[in-house]
């Protein structure tokens, strides 16, 4: 079957797999190709497939959504990281996570001084209208 892992910035993974393993909110399961079509959200965690040569592989991946639709299995997230060693991609998941929650922080107080910004204008035009 096929697995493509989505982020909003880019595509991830695109490659054919044996198994896939995932979370949702009540816990792991396993897909093979021949299981039934169907929808969960994700949890943030570690995604498992097997490739063709029985290796395993890792994915971290931030809440989303899977959807498994005949032969595809297409994973959107709002974030991903591929590794090998699960040390090293733990490494580099806190890394990169801390790093997009602080991108996060920043936007969401830019936000906030735009809008007070805005409402002090606001009440600087109706104090001179009246």
């Amino acid at each position: 079957m096929r697995l493509e892992v989505i982020t909003p910035a880019r595509i991830c993974l695109d490659l054919t797999v044996r198994r896939v393993v995932a979370e949702a909110p009540d816990g792991y399961f396993g897909m093979l190709p021949h299981h039934i079509d169907f929808v969960t959200e994700l949890v943030p965690g570690i995604l498992v497939y097997e490739t063709d040569d029985g290796t395993e592989h890792f994915v971290a991946v931030n809440s989303g959504t899977l959807v498994k639709c005949a032969g595809v299995v297409r994973v959107a997230v709002r974030a991903a990281i591929a590794g090998e060693d699960l040390a090293e991609l733990r490494r580099r998941v806190e890394t990169e996570f801390r790093r997009q929650d602080e991108d996060e922080r920043q936007a969401r107080s830019a936000l906030a001084r735009l809008e007070a910004s805005m409402v002090r204008r606001f009440q600087e035009l109706e104090a001179l209208g009246k």
